[in-house]
């Protein structure tokens, strides 16, 4: 079965950062193009970052270029997402999702972890 499974999230002040991680299971990471997804109340789901498979290939949002970065563990078959400089507009929750034939921050990809809650508050 193949499995994606978020975490890292939690609540954090103002420029605060946090790691989340998006570990797989069932299925090598390899190959597949990532990207972190957040969706705050009442907004849609908007695209934050991708790497594609290879990880040769990374996109971010207007709003956290230079902000988050995403990177890969090949051993541990998880790709986080490194966030810094966190803004309270940046709540979410954040998902990961995994595609072999798409990437994108706009791309539809076809599996999906649960989610984790990121909340940026003082």
């Amino acid at each position: 079965q193949l499995q994606l499974v978020e975490s890292g999230g939690g609540l954090v002040q103002p420029g605060g950062s946090l790691r989340l991680s998006c570990t797989a299971s069932g299925f090598s990471l390899d190959n597949f193009a990532i990207g972190w997804f957040r969706q705050a109340p009442g907004k849609e789901r908007e695209g934050v970052s991708f790497s594609t498979g290879s990880g040769g290939n990374k996109g971010y949002a207007d709003s956290v270029k230079g902000l988050f970065t995403i990177y890969r563990d090949t051993d541990n078959n998880t790709v986080y997402l490194e966030m810094n400089s966190l803004k309270p507009e940046d709540t979410a929750v954040y998902y990961c999702a995994a595609d072999y034939f798409v990437y994108g921050l706009y791309a539809t990809y076809d599996y999906w972890g649960q989610g984790t809650q990121v909340t940026v508050s003082s």
